[in-house]
């Protein structure tokens, strides 16, 4: 059995999800759906006793405690602490240069909900499989709605004797039309940013796609210190660092790209109306958190932290109290709730 190193990546502001998701408290570490955190469930997602070695966590100085409080396991945790945000490229290089060339990561975003684990796991364990050929392998997230807030994968031929095809090509976030005509098609997949690949490969095709990411990247490895279970790369090396996206740096360059279909009820969580529809609701559509009274409602999401809600007659409707903040969208208005200035000056 191929032994998968879980890489779960720490970081942003959670902007969309203001104003229970905070600079302080970003999305990763919010109770949303079920009983952990979402960064609590990406690490338990990958058990040691099913093929999983013990994770490697990158996240910035920022959000250290909220990561060593939330670890299911602390002692046998690496975790990776980045000076600064470089973006996903960098994060995974820090992770790469600190294990052997032929360890194959699993590259996982802590924010996101996966309803079916056991899909996720057989997948991972697929995608584990081709890594060891070679391939730098994507989840393609075998869509269900014409999304236009995410990346698109367009798939390839098939490799042979798998259930995985190459990428033929990444696809930029389209508009409803084109998104329309991926979905008709059956030929195109969401990219959920979850990736796996040999620690060398990675390294291999970043040196050849982006050498200056490479180079500073190791530099701040070379400089830098171990502090426990805590590794801390040097601040000046990793400041000098280009920040780009593992997407635009590696992954739509390399002639390895793959991808293995899933279908494992997967959400990013990217906005209220994204939350809502990951959400266990009645036979209304409704979901609530708090202390809430819904009468005549249909698809309303209604969180509380404290005072008492209460929704007549209403309909698609999402309504979010966090201490004295109070925000109020439609599902259509969810995609915009990062531009408020409220979440902007959080």
């Amino acid at each position: 059995m191929i032994e998968i190193v879980p890489v779960v990546l720490c970081g942003g502001s959670g902007t969309r999800l203001w104003p229970k998701s905070r600079k302080t408290k970003p999305k990763p570490f919010l109770q949303l759906v079920g009983e952990d955190t979402l960064f609590t469930a990406t690490v338990l997602r990958c058990p040691p006793g099913q093929g999983f070695s013990a994770p490697i966590i990158v996240t910035g100085a920022a959000h250290l405690d909220h990561v060593e409080d939330q670890l299911p396991d602390r002692e046998s945790t690496q975790i990776i602490v980045e000076p600064e945000a470089r973006n996903t490229a960098a994060a995974i290089a820090l992770a790469a240069l600190s294990l052997p060339e032929d360890a194959i990561m699993l590259v996982c975003p802590s924010d996101h909900h996966i309803g079916d684990g056991d899909a996720f796991r057989a997948a991972a364990k697929e995608a584990a499989a081709l890594a060891a050929d070679g391939w730098l392998v994507s989840f393609g997230i075998v869509p269900t709605a014409p999304e236009i807030g995410f990346g698109y994968l367009k798939q390839g031929e098939r490799i042979d004797g798998t259930a995985a095809f190459k990428v033929e090509r990444f696809v930029e976030k389209p508009d409803f039309a084109r998104a329309m005509e991926f979905l008709s098609s059956g030929d195109y997949a969401w990219n959920g940013g979850i990736f796996a690949f040999r620690a060398g490969t990675f390294l291999e095709e970043l040196g050849k796609h982006r050498p200056l990411i490479l180079a500073a990247v190791r530099e701040s490895v070379a400089a830098g210190r171990a502090d426990g279970q805590r590794f801390l790369p040097d601040a000046a090396a990793f400041a000098t660092v280009p920040s780009e996206s593992v997407d635009y740096a590696v992954m739509e360059n390399t002639d390895r790209a793959a991808m293995v279909p899933a279908v494992m009820a997967w959400s990013d969580i990217g906005n209220w109306q994204a939350l809502r529809e990951a959400l266990v609701c009645d036979d209304s559509g409704n979901a609530v958190n708090g202390t809430v009274e819904l009468k005549d409602c249909t698809n309303v999401l209604v969180m509380s932290d404290g005072p008492r809600v209460s929704v007549v007659g209403a309909a698609n409707l999402i309504v979010v109290v966090d201490g004295n903040d109070v925000m109020v969208c439609t599902p259509e208005g969810a995609q915009n709730v990062g531009k408020l200035s409220g979440a902007a000056n959080q």
